[in-house]
C-alpha cells in the first residue's frame, strides 16, 4: 500500500526538524573546518612558534586529530542518552559544548603569552568539543530520518548533510574576506579569532531553533513500546559487530578525502608549492557552494536506485579522481583548483554523503539507532578525516614534497571503503508502493 499522504502539520513539522538538523550540522563543521583552515595556515605560528613550518603544521594538525579522537567517547555517550532519555535535549547539549568550545578558542593566550599552557589549553578545548561532536551529527540526522517518509528519507537526510559544506563554505569564506580586505599581516596576528568568536551567532539561532522542535516520533512510539535497551553500547557491539566493522570502513573514505581535497590541498598549495592561499580557498567556496545543490540530488537518486549503489559510485569516483586532482592542483591555476575541488567535493564526496545518512542509520533499530549510527560515523571519521591530514601531511614529507605516496592513499581508502560498502545488506530505499516495515525489522544480520 503506498505511504499515507502527510498532513500539513507534518509537512511544517519536518521542515523544522530538517532546518534546526542542518543549522547543527553546520555548527559542527563550521568548528571543525575553521580549525583546520586556521591550523593549515597559521596555528604553527601562534601555538607552536619554536618548531619548523612543516614540523609546526603537523602539531597543529595533532590538536585537530585530538578532537577526532574524543568522538568516539561522544558518539558512546550520547548515543546511550539518546536512545535511553530521547534524540532533543542531547542535541542542545551537544550544539552547546561545540559551539561554546569554538568561542573559546578564540578568547585563548598565544605561546608567546603564556607558554605552554596555550598549546595545552587548545588540547582541552578540542577534546571537550570532540566528544560534543561525536553525539551531534547522529542525532541531528535521525531527527530528519525518523520524520520522514520512508521512501523519501535519503533526500531528507541529504539535506542536514548540506550542513557540511555550509560549515565550510562560512568560515572559509570569513578567513578570505579578512585576509583580503585587512592589512598584510592582520590576519596571522590576530584576525585569526574574529571567526571563532562569531561562531556564537550560529549557536545562538540553532538553539532557538532546536529548542523549538518536539520529539521523533519514532522514538516516542518506541518508548511506549517499552523496547528502551538498558545499554545499548552493548547491543549494538555485541549483536551487530560485523555491521559496525563493515559501516565504519565504508566511512574512511568520505570523510578521509574530504580532509584531502580541504586541508591537504591547501597545505600543500601553501608550504610545497609556495603559492598564495587565496586562489586555493576561493575555489573550495565555488566547490562548496555546488556541493550544496549536488547532495539533495545525490540523495534523492539515492531513494530512487539504492543508497549502496550511489554510495559505492561515489567511491570508485574519488578513486579515479586521484591523479587527476593532483596534477590540476600543481598547476597553481584557479581554473584547475575549481576544476579538481568541484570534482572531489561536488561530486565524489557528494554522492557518498548525498546516501550516507540514511544508508548507515537504517542498519540499526531505533531503539539502538543513536548508539549505532554515532559509533559507526564517529569511529569512521575519526580514522578517515581524523587521521587524513596527518597521514597526508607526512607522506608529502617523506616524499619530499611530491604527492605519489598520498595518490597510493587515497586510491587505497576509496577502494576499501567500496568493497565494505558491498557488505552493507540494509538501509536501502523502501519501494514505493509497499508497506513500510517497523523501524525495528530494519536490522541487517551481521
Amino acid at each position: 500500500m503506498p505511504e499515507p499522504a502527510a498532513t500539513p502539520d507534518a509537512r511544517a513539522s519536518l521542515r523544522k526538524v530538517v532546518t534546526a538538523s542542518a543549522l547543527g550540522t553546520t555548527v559542527e563543521y563550521y568548528d571543525f573546518t575553521l580549525y583546520a583552515t586556521t591550523a593549515a595556515l597559521v596555528f604553527d605560528k601562534i601555538f607552536f612558534p619554536d618548531a619548523s613550518p612543516l614540523v609546526g603544521t603537523l602539531a597543529a594538525f595533532a590538536t585537530y586529530f585530538v578532537g577526532y579522537a574524543a568522538r568516539p567517547l561522544g558518539g558512546i555517550l550520547f548515543g546511550h542518552f539518546g536512545d535511553r532519555l530521547g534524540r532533543k535535549n542531547v542535541l542542545i547539549i551537544t550544539m552547546l559544548m561545540m559551539g561554546l568550545g569554538t568561542f573559546a578558542i578564540g578568547l585563548l593566550p598565544s605561546y608567546d603569552s603564556i607558554g605552554v599552557a596555550a598549546p595545552l589549553l587548545l588540547v582541552a578545548i578540542r577534546l571537550l568539543q570532540g566528544i560534543g561532536m561525536g553525539g551531534e551529527y547522529g542525532g541531528g540526522v535521525l531527527m530528519a530520518l525518523e520524520y520522514s517518509p520512508p521512501s523519501r528519507q535519503g533526500f531528507f537526510t541529504s539535506l542536514v548533510h548540506i550542513g557540511t559544506p555550509a560549515g565550510v563554505l562560512v568560515p572559509v569564506g570569513l578567513v578570505s574576506v579578512l585576509d583580503t580586505v585587512l592589512p598584510a599581516g592582520s590576519y596571522d596576528s590576530w584576525a585569526w579569532r574574529l571567526p571563532f568568536l562569531a561562531s556564537i551567532l550560529l549557536v545562538g539561532v540553532g538553539l532557538w531553533m532546536r529548542l523549538n522542535v518536539t520529539e521523533s516520533p519514532e522514538f516516542v512510539k518506541m518508548r511506549e513500546d517499552r523496547e528502551v535497551q538498558s545499554l545499548p553500547v552493548r547491543e549494538v557491539l555485541t549483536r551487530r559487530p560485523m555491521t559496525v566493522l563493515f559501516s565504519v570502513l565504508a566511512k574512511i573514505a568520505e570523510s578521509g578525502l574530504f580532509n584531502i581535497y580541504y586541508v591537504v590541498a591547501i597545505t600543500y598549495v601553501t608550504t610545497e608549492l609556495d603559492l598564495p592561499k587565496g586562489p586555493v580557498l576561493l575555489a573550495v567556496l565555488i566547490a562548496c557552494a555546488v556541493e550544496c545543490c549536488t547532495l539533495p540530488y545525490f540523495g534523492a537518486l539515492s531513494d530512487r536506485v539504492g543508497r549502496r549503489k550511489v554510495y559505492i559510485a561515489g567511491a570508485l569516483f574519488q578513486a579515479v579522481l586521484a591523479v587527476p586532482f593532483f596534477l590540476l592542483v600543481q598547476t597553481g591555476q584557479f581554473w584547475a583548483y575549481v576544476l579538481g575541488m568541484t570534482l572531489g567535493l561536488g561530486v565524489g564526496h557528494g554522492a557518498m554523503y548525498g546516501a550516507q545518512g540514511a544508508l548507515f542509520s537504517n542498519l540499526y533499530p531505533v531503539n539502538v539507532r543513536y548508539t549505532g549510527l554515532s559509533v559507526t560515523q564517529q569511529i569512521g571519521a575519526t580514522l578517515g578525516g581524523g587521521l587524513s591530514p596527518l597521514i597526508g601531511t607526512a607522506l608529502l614529507s617523506v616524499a619530499g614534497g611530491h604527492w605519489a605516496w598520498l595518490i597510493v592513499y587515497c586510491v587505497g581508502v576509496a577502494l576499501v571503503s567500496a568493497l565494505a560498502t558491498t557488505r552493507l545488506r540494509a538501509g536501502e530505499a523502501h519501494p514505493p508502493g509497499s508497506p513500510a516495515p517497523h523501524p525495528a525489522e530494519r536490522t541487517p544480520v551481521s
